[in-house]
């Protein structure tokens, strides 16, 4: 599995339900690292999505305590045995061809699979935003070393970098 969000200088992911500011070149980085993938989502995260729809061309999983939920376009699963009864038989990878299952978000889908993921793809925000969400701090993880970062780029007054971080074996 690979883990991508973005996280500013605290690793905070959001507020009030949302992004903590609109980047369209982190927005096409995701669609470029997700599409044709699966991606595994809270339901809050789905609800936050543009018109609370799975992302086109993926297969979207959403991980939910809630025995009742159901989506159209979305396979469910209620806790971490369905969701790997749902990815077996996918390939090494959770895809066909090897391709990474991709953790999506929320903080607790997050916080939930973290321990399965292999690496992480985090677009680190160079400013603090005021954050009610937070993503554990790979930087202090010992489990995780930063193996990769772009050039710094900037859109709306953010300065940002693609970052890849590994899981140390």
């Amino acid at each position: 599995m690979e883990l991508i969000a973005a996280a500013d200088k605290n690793w905070g992911i959001g507020r009030d339900g949302g992004l903590l500011c609109h980047l369209p070149g982190d927005l096409k980085y995701f669609k470029e690292m997700t599409t044709g993938r699966t991606v595994v989502m809270g339901r809050k995260t789905l609800d936050s999505l543009p018109g609370g729809r799975p992302l086109p061309r993926r297969r979207n999983i959403v991980l939910t305590r809630d025995p009742s939920f159901a989506r159209e376009g979305c396979e469910v699963a209620h806790d971490l045995p369905e969701l790997f009864s749902l990815l077996a038989g996918q390939g090494a990878g959770g895809n066909a061809g090897g391709e990474p299952v991709m953790v999506i978000g929320g903080a607790a889908v997050y916080e939930q699979l973290l321990p399965y993921c292999d690496s992480c793809l985090i677009t680190k925000l160079e400013a603090a935003f005021a954050a009610d969400t937070f993503i554990r701090n790979l930087d202090a993880e010992a489990d995780f070393r930063l193996i990769w970062q772009s050039e710094p780029q900037t859109e709306n007054g953010v300065t940002y970098r693609f970052t890849r971080y590994e899981r140390i074996r």
